[in-house]
């Protein structure tokens, strides 16, 4: 049940953070896409860590985050389904960039969560 409700609320964020984006930076780039996955990989990374390190996150309450509300939210299948489109279009520029920089702010948002869960412990 708590996955579940995660789930949509995750899928409602993905979808206003995504319209949002476009709105804001124009839709030649999936920057929503970008911005969901760095995000999610920022919370998911501090979730877990807390977690680990404390040791008090009720499971239910980091099931509801992690695999709810973040494994809606993130988004590899869009970022892979984008970037083939971008391969296809001959864009090879675009399909560089959209990998580099989910790839690269992923790892980077990650490494941020754990410091910032670290500090806060």
């Amino acid at each position: 049940m708590v996955v579940g409700i995660g789930s949509f609320l995750g899928g409602i964020l993905r979808y206003l953070i995504s319209g949002w984006a476009a709105e804001v930076f124009g839709a030649g780039f999936p920057y929503g896409t970008l911005i969901v996955n760095v995000v999610g990989c920022f919370i998911m990374s501090f979730v877990m860590m807390f977690g680990a390190e404390m040791g008090n996150i009720d499971v239910n309450m980091r099931l509801f985050l992690t695999t709810g509300i973040m494994g809606a939210l993130t988004t590899f299948s869009t970022f892979s389904f984008e970037t083939f489109q971008f391969l296809r279009e001959g864009n090879l520029f675009l399909v560089g960039t959209n990998i580099f920089l989910n790839l690269f702010l992923g790892l980077l948002s990650v490494w941020l969560g754990l410091i910032v869960a670290r500090a806060i412990v």
